[in-house]
């Protein structure tokens, strides 16, 4: 189908892009990558009368380190994540990650700031940025804030971005040396969502578990933090039944819709699995 009629703006800063969204108001959408709108609004599913494109405003691109933190322009293409130098010696879980997303093709267009924004629980980054403890930088006519990713999507396609305000930068701690990390994720075919996915962060001390990430893809309306695993697993060692028992309380908090990939108590198997699984490659690659 072809979408509804539009009028078509292109800011080339933060600044003017907030200022069209104030003046054209609740009617206006903003576009990054369009992998998420464009499909909606050809359904016309979303019929907004102003599209306001991100995609000449530079000072949302970008990849760099500032002090012990690593910033991501929200405009940073999945392809970028991927070529990343940086991203692959620091945080190599949101290289994994990225290596995941649907294809090549829409890898060259995708944004992580879109991918964040749009608040889809089948999305990747929602996981990988809760695993990593990163924050993100809104900007609004009342100025700028910066909010956890854990807590920053609160429902079906909601977050705490406000109507008015514009992602710009996503911040993310760099790990501790000899951290281990994996995404597993499962899906039915290249290019689609999860049926279900992990990601996980881990330290070790010594032979057991210093601190521990764990954070589920498609098991729920968010994306979801598994604190009780998390816990739990804290000062014991990764043999087989300790995996057994986090998988467990992994899958206590799943509440997947069954779908076209399986049925709510499939997915919530391999929540387990990809849970048991992540946790297994990330103590392989950690060095305790």
């Amino acid at each position: 189908m072809i979408p509804a009629a539009f009028e078509y703006h292109a800011p080339r800063s933060v600044a003017d892009a907030v200022k069209l969204l104030g003046q054209l108001g609740p009617e206006a959408k903003l576009l990054a990558g369009g992998h998420s709108l464009l499909p909606m609004m050809k359904l016309r599913f979303a019929q907004p009368t102003h599209l306001i494109d991100l995609g000449r405003v530079g000072e949302l691109r970008g990849i760099a380190q500032s002090g012990n933190e690593i910033r991501i322009g929200a405009m940073t293409t999945e392809h970028e994540l991927l070529a990343s130098k940086l991203l692959a010696e620091k945080l190599p879980l949101l290289v994994e990650g990225a290596g995941t997303i649907a294809d090549p093709q829409v890898r060259y267009k995708g944004t992580i700031g879109g991918d964040i924004s749009h608040g889809d629980p089948g999305n990747d980054h929602p996981a990988l940025m809760i695993a990593l403890d990163a924050s993100f930088v809104l900007f609004g006519p009342r100025g700028e804030r910066v909010v956890p990713a854990d807590g920053f999507f609160v429902g079906l396609y909601a977050t705490q971005l406000e109507a008015d305000e514009i992602l710009t930068q996503i911040r993310i701690p760099l790990p501790a040396p000899g951290s281990g990390w994996s995404y597993q994720k499962l899906k039915r075919k290249t290019g689609d969502f999860a049926t279900a996915a992990t990601a996980v962060m881990l330290q070790m001390k010594g032979r057991t578990v210093g601190k521990v990430a764990i954070a589920l893809t498609n098991a729920g309306p968010t994306a979801l933090k598994a604190r009780d695993a998390e816990i739990w697993l804290i000062g014991k060692e990764l043999d087989e039944a300790n995996l057994t028992e986090a998988a467990r309380r992994a899958v206590q908090i799943a509440s997947p819709a069954a779908d076209q990939r399986g049925d709510a108590d499939y997915k919530r198997a391999m929540c387990g699995e990809m849970t048991r699984r992540a946790l297994q490659t990330a103590l392989a690659r950690a060095k305790g």
